[in-house]
């Protein structure tokens, strides 16, 4: 449900307040690569006008931080957005049941969540040289970093956040990568046509800016054929998609040859 027929992520966050934002974040992360360098320097708007602007708060006079603003810039969002924060498991083996060597809870604003998943990710993405002959030596991965990253920055953009505390989950398997997005579809897409090119809608589409702003979506609507491009050209299998009215899975499996 929106606010005043907008969408949630623009909704006020009951409860929070203008000191859960950080101003760090915003006037050395955000407006640097939201706003031309040439207009900030001419810009003599207030703080609490320049939030408002970006829709980080209600207004400069109603100063309550909104969902947009406690996910991009907040300082500790995962305290008042429960489930806005990514479950990372790495599991010895390919059932829940089998040994987690490695597990970690991912939260703070959009932009350090993914930094911090994409290196985790990086940790655990084996290269293995592959003798071929006497004078070549192929580098293969398991999978391609790129496609994980695309389907992680689809579920953060598109993932409900209004009624669930449900994390994103990304579990990490020794022949499989799972990755659920609480939410399922939405608008015009559909558990039919999820995933098929040009079927786009967005649960989150002031989230969606932000992203783009801070540089991890150069353009909405692509990230998927994006994925199965990489995985494509690294040699693993098809995108996997179980999708229902509560949730998204997506399933990317490991190069075997």
């Amino acid at each position: 449900m929106g606010y005043k027929n907008k969408p949630f992520d623009i909704c006020p966050v009951v409860g929070a307040t203008i000191e859960d934002l950080s101003r760090s974040i915003f006037e050395s992360e955000y407006l640097p690569m939201a706003v031309a360098p040439d207009v900030l320097e001419a810009n003599n708007r207030t703080y609490e006008e320049k939030l408002a602007s970006c829709g980080m708060i209600v207004s400069p006079v109603d100063t309550t931080p909104t969902v947009l603003g406690l996910l991009s810039i907040g300082k500790e969002p995962q305290n008042i957005i429960y489930g806005a924060y990514i479950q990372f498991l790495r599991i010895d083996g390919t059932e829940l049941v089998d040994e987690i060597i490695d597990e970690d809870v991912i939260g703070g604003a959009v932009f350090n969540m993914l930094r911090r998943i994409e290196d985790k990710l990086k940790s655990h993405n084996r290269r293995a040289v592959n003798v071929t002959s006497a004078a070549i030596h192929e580098v293969v991965t398991h999978y391609p970093l790129p496609a994980i990253y695309q389907i992680i920055y689809n579920a953060v953009q598109h993932r409900a956040y209004e009624r669930t505390n449900a994390p994103i989950r990304v579990y990490w398997f020794n022949d499989r990568i799972e990755i659920n997005s609480p939410g399922g579809s939405y608008g015009n897409v559909t558990p039919e046509n999820f995933g098929l090119p040009g079927i786009t809608d967005y649960r989150n589409p002031n989230i969606g800016t932000a992203m783009k702003t801070f540089g991890f979506v150069q353009s909405f609507g692509r990230g998927i054929e994006i994925a199965r491009r990489e995985l494509a050209r690294n040699g693993n299998p098809p995108l996997e998609f179980n999708v229902s009215e509560s949730f998204v899975l997506c399933t990317i499996r490991m190069k075997t040859t």
